[in-house]
């Protein structure tokens, strides 16, 4: 069985490729390419182009309408995440204040979070690893589409972020997450304090946040479903 190409497995040459597309328009709707046009910008050859947009249009990074003349190519949400991590690599080289800040509506979860944040395994390496015991729950986000795409500049945010474990209770094992630490701001406020929690397994998608904190936030900021925030992440 041939093998699919994933975001993960997208390597440089792709990445390169990727960013050719944006900037040909592909991010504002469908940019119109021609795989020797595409050679050319990248110093390769045409079967070669072909060849990368394939792997992108398989990775779902892209997506791609081919007529006789030519192909037009859209970068899809996951592109535009992968591009945005790299953009915010080159800002932490360059930029002594990077941040990411992400805005959204507080939403009610499914009360899961109170459940698996409560466990043992994870509250032993919260107070060791964070400093604080959670509140048994957490703060639920829903991002703007804008900020559900910037969301992929977490993971360039290293020195914010703790590793949490997975860990193992007789036949049942859990999965590690990673802590971001943030800071909440509202029109009622700002904690500084917070935690984003990734887990690595999880029901929700790229659009909705997850929030600890040694308190609980909706009280501390007089939060109610729908109210709009803002969450920080990195130097202020």
């Amino acid at each position: 069985m041939a093998e699919t190409a994933t975001a993960s497995t997208v390597g440089p040459d792709e990445l390169a490729a990727l960013k050719r597309v944006a900037l040909d328009g592909g991010l504002d709707g469908r940019a119109k390419l021609s795989c020797s046009g595409l050679a050319d910008q990248l110093d390769a050859s045409a079967q070669t182009a072909s060849r990368r947009l394939q792997r992108l249009d398989d990775a779902g990074l892209v997506d791609r309408d081919v007529f006789a003349d030519g192909q037009r190519v859209a970068v899809t949400d996951s592109g535009v995440t992968l591009l945005r991590r790299e953009y915010a690599d080159y800002r932490r080289l360059f930029e002594d204040d990077a941040t990411l800040s992400l805005d959204g509506t507080v939403t009610s979860g499914m009360g899961e979070g109170r459940h698996y944040i409560s466990l043992s395994g994870y509250m032993e390496q919260f107070r060791d690893r964070l400093g604080y015991e959670p509140f048994p729950g957490t703060l639920n986000v829903e991002l703007t589409a804008e900020s559900a795409r910037a969301r992929g500049e977490l993971e360039a945010l290293a020195g914010e972020s703790t590793p949490i474990d997975g860990w193992e209770d007789g036949d049942r094992t859990f999965g590690p997450a990673t802590c971001y630490a943030a800071r909440v701001e509202s029109e009622a406020g700002t904690y500084d304090g917070a935690h984003i929690i990734v887990p690595e397994r999880t029901h929700h998608d790229a659009t909705q946040l997850e929030l600890i904190a040694p308190v609980k936030l909706r009280d501390a900021l007089g939060l109610d479903d729908g109210e709009r925030l803002t969450v920080s992440v990195g130097e202020a």
